[in-house]
């Protein structure tokens, strides 16, 4: 497995060694030792990992920003096991040096990447092909009174989502509440940043 960092502490992307022949390919997508390891800290000290997702979304859909604050915050594994996806996470850490930027590499079933979106991190991403499924793991339980999310096109933060590979209107497609999720400024000024 090879790992990555970004510019921004915490964040990791990590690709799993893939093995193949005229058959197919095998690859090992998890591996908590080897995942404890990419983290720094010892097995034990991993995050635990209790819950597994699954989406399949078309092409132009953004889902995201997403995450959930304390006491129930999640950390997720993410990976796009069919097309190809533009994940992105966001600094939300007050005090970090960081908060308010963003980081985000391409996901593809061609590629095998994992982005490693830590607590403290809002989440999502642009379908790019025709259809994509993306499955990620969770340290940590949906809860619907945590979630919050966090304006895809907030002017401050300024995610260079690539839309111009869109169809025209080249805008992408969102959930209501997507589309209606705060500024950075808002969440700051609500209290619903990390701290």
């Amino acid at each position: 497995m090879t790992i990555e960092t970004f510019a921004i502490d915490g964040p990791l992307l990590l690709t799993p060694a893939v093995f193949g022949d005229d058959r197919g390919w095998f690859s090992e997508s998890w591996n908590r030792r080897r995942f404890a390891e990419a983290l720094g800290v010892a097995e034990a000290e991993a995050p635990e990992f209790v819950q597994d997702n699954h989406s399949r979304s078309a092409r132009g859909v953004l889902r995201g920003l997403h995450f959930q604050m304390l006491p129930h915050p999640q950390g997720k594994l993410v990976r796009c096991t069919l097309g190809e996806v533009f994940d992105v996470a966001v600094d939300l850490r007050q005090g970090s040096p960081t908060l308010g930027r963003w980081v985000g590499a391409r996901l593809s079933a061609d590629n095998h990447r994992q982005l490693w979106v830590p607590v403290g991190f809002a989440h999502g991403f642009l379908t790019l092909s025709e259809v994509a499924e993306v499955q990620y793991k969770t340290a940590g339980y949906w809860s619907r009174e945590c979630e919050r999310s966090l304006a895809w096109n907030d002017p401050t933060i300024a995610v260079a989502w690539p839309l111009q590979e869109l169809p025209a209107p080249q805008e992408p497609l969102l959930a209501p509440k997507d589309a209606a999720a705060p500024t950075l400024q808002a969440l700051a000024a609500a209290g619903d940043l990390f701290p």
